[in-house]
């Protein structure tokens, strides 16, 4: 892992600075046509998510160095970084993998290769992951934070059921211009009925096997300070 303050000052910088204009470009802040109801999707609350991981992290790390120097410690909260991580690496495969090939947009400002859009669903994600592989300290996890990483995904699948079921509209059907009650195809329980619950099930593995791999290669892999 890393030690030298300084790069990881530059790092989470840019962690943060990304993931911020990513998600402001996103709700088309700087178009002039702000769009609060994109703060519904998984995709932008897990942004969020990224956006306090970093900001969290590079004010520590300023912290650090003010007070210890340019060299030492560089991985903070190991535990809740983990989580992030894998909550939106899942957002980027499920994205790149169902979700683009089918076209899907949250809305008509996110152009598949916009900067906005790559932001949320490529680099903010592995920004998390890179700094996750480059200063979190080996031998961090406990086996408990394997399960923690749903805490944050089912509470968004039942906020967006009730949100759903009471009558909130997410977008229209670009097909017959129909209300869209659900936000993404695999939730749609009115197209799907029950059958949505298998999808759900299908991600919940998705998130167990990535956490499990995390936790596994957290006890294997001792970094080197460097």
């Amino acid at each position: 892992m890393i030690r030298d303050r300084r790069f990881a000052i530059f790092f989470r910088g840019l962690g943060f600075s990304v993931a911020l204009i990513g998600l402001l470009l996103h709700i088309n802040v700087f178009g002039g046509k702000f769009a609060p109801g994109l703060l519904m999707y998984y995709t932008i609350q897990s942004n969020l998510l990224a956006l306090v991981l970093f900001g969290l992290l590079l004010f520590r790390t300023v912290k650090g160095y003010l007070q210890e120097g340019k060299y030492g410690k560089t991985g903070y909260f190991a535990r809740f970084e983990m989580v992030c991580v894998v909550d939106l690496l899942v957002t980027l495969i499920v994205y790149w993998t169902l979700l683009a090939p089918g076209a899907f947009s949250m809305s008509e400002n996110a152009k598949l290769w916009s900067f906005g859009n790559l932001s949320v669903h490529l680099f903010t994600p592995l920004l998390c992951l890179i700094d996750y592989i480059l200063f979190a300290e080996s031998g961090s996890l406990k086996y408990s934070d394997v399960y923690a990483i749903l805490i944050f995904p089912l509470s968004y699948v039942a906020f967006s059921t009730v949100a759903g079921f009471s009558g909130y509209i997410y977008r229209t059907s670009s097909i017959d211009g129909s209300p869209v009650r659900f936000p993404y195809f695999f939730m749609d329980y009115d197209q799907l009925g029950l059958r949505a619950i298998l999808y759900i099930g299908g991600l919940i593995a998705a998130f167990l096997v990535l956490s499990h791999a995390f936790y596994f290669l957290d006890r294997k892999w001792k970094k080197r300070a460097l």
